[in-house]
């Protein structure tokens, strides 16, 4: 009987002391830290870290505040200035031509109704029964609507519901238009693509893609037949299984890298908010075809895409959904990216200035651009937003380089 006392009494020293040593952090034997890392850290004990101490020696060195920045917006003026009725988001980057800034972005009117009653005379979502059109601008903040760009297509077609956020490249006198497409019938199952248009003028006319240019993959299994239920799913498939979208086109060392968003069937709620991740499909053409990258999906987290190219490589702005939102991350080969900084928020939806000098820091391209806001559920606008690389404590104003 002691006997067996005496063990049990052993045994909850020895959990006590386990839990004990579980609360207080693991003791480290075999890792080197110097003093100037105990320093920098705040560290009390380097034989005794914890699992964010483990975490901070492994940032990398090249995550420095240049990478940082706050943010504000403001409104435009014009035509772009928030009108009643009208849906204007998503803007494209911007480019510069004939001395006037250009942009493009999605343009619809009226209420939202959502998927009731006759799914083909309601309007779904802002996004839907989109054209694109696109406006002009000589200092960047009070903007001239130039007209439709690209229209959604004729009836039967790949394009015929909407045509929406869109993005633009210019390459070789030649202007390309990425952008989001939806068929006929709308359902919540319903699988976006991506389509293009291209010409030798930012002002059209516009020539367009007579098949998508990107497709879901196509190895996901739902379960039953209604069509308003995209949850239930016996085999989720890729992580873009379910629709592409945000597309972007880069131009990278020789090819042209398509960045966009996926969205996987059966997408779940996870720590880190939605399961959004991003992916890559590279041509060497810009019209395609277009090959996804057999290492997507490229990121863990993020909602649109928002890239540029910096110091020979690819910098990512990763937002809004995913235990990585709210970083910026690097890549050398527009492939494999790391975290490069960590802000406290970002506008949406970025339409960068691609007339910046990229290269002068890592994110002088964010210095002014456009983005959305909500002004309520039916109804979004453009704005435009302005940040500073802060480098010190402060106010707004101050640190900026």
């Amino acid at each position: 009987m002691k006997i067996k006392i005496l063990l049990v009494s052993f045994c909850l020293i020895m959990v006590s002391c386990n839990t004990k040593e579980k609360i207080t952090g693991q003791k480290v034997k075999d890792m080197e830290i110097t003093d100037e890392q105990q320093d920098y850290l705040g560290i009390t004990d380097k034989a005794h870290l914890s699992a964010a101490s483990k975490r901070a020696l492994n940032w990398p060195k090249e995550a420095t505040n240049d990478w940082y920045f706050e943010y504000q917006i403001q409104d435009l003026k014009g035509d772009l200035a928030y009108e009643e009725g009208v849906v204007r988001r998503d803007p494209s980057g911007i480019i510069k031509h004939d001395g006037k800034y250009y942009t493009w972005y999605t343009k619809s009117t009226g209420p939202t109704q959502g998927f009731v009653g006759d799914i083909e005379k309601v309007k779904v979502f802002p996004w839907d029964r989109c054209d694109i059109w696109y406006a002009t601008s000589k200092d960047g903040i009070t903007w001239k609507e130039e007209g439709v760009a690209v229209k959604r297509g004729e009836k039967g077609s790949y394009d015929d519901r909407s045509v929406f956020t869109v993005e633009i490249m210019e390459n070789e006198g030649m202007y390309y238009l990425c952008y989001q497409t939806v068929k006929s019938p709308y359902n919540k199952r319903v699988k976006n693509q991506v389509g293009l248009a291209w010409s030798t003028s930012p002002n059209g006319p516009w020539t367009k893609s007579k098949e998508p240019i990107l497709s879901p993959a196509d190895n996901g299994v739902w379960i039953g037949d209604d069509l308003q239920d995209r949850f239930s799913v016996a085999k989720k498939g890729d992580f873009d299984s379910h629709k592409v979208h945000d597309p972007c086109i880069i131009p990278f060392k020789g090819k042209f890298y398509l960045y966009y968003k996926g969205e996987q069937m059966g997408e779940q709620f996870t720590f880190g908010g939605r399961q959004i991740r991003h992916g890559v499909a590279i041509a060497d053409n810009p019209k395609g075809p277009y090959v996804k990258s057999l290492y997507n999906p490229i990121s863990n987290s993020g909602h649109e895409i928002c890239v540029w190219k910096y110091n020979g490589g690819i910098a990512s702005l990763i937002t809004t959904d995913g235990p990585e939102r709210n970083t910026v991350q690097w890549s050398p080969d527009g492939i494999n990216f790391e975290v490069r900084g960590a802000v406290k928020d970002a506008p949406h939806a970025i339409g960068l200035n691609r007339t910046a000098d990229n290269e002068k820091e890592p994110t002088e391209i964010l210095r002014w651009g456009l983005t959305h806001e909500y002004k309520n559920s039916d109804y979004q606008y453009i704005r435009r937003f302005t940040t500073i690389n802060k480098k010190q404590h402060g106010s707004f104003t101050e640190g900026a380089k």
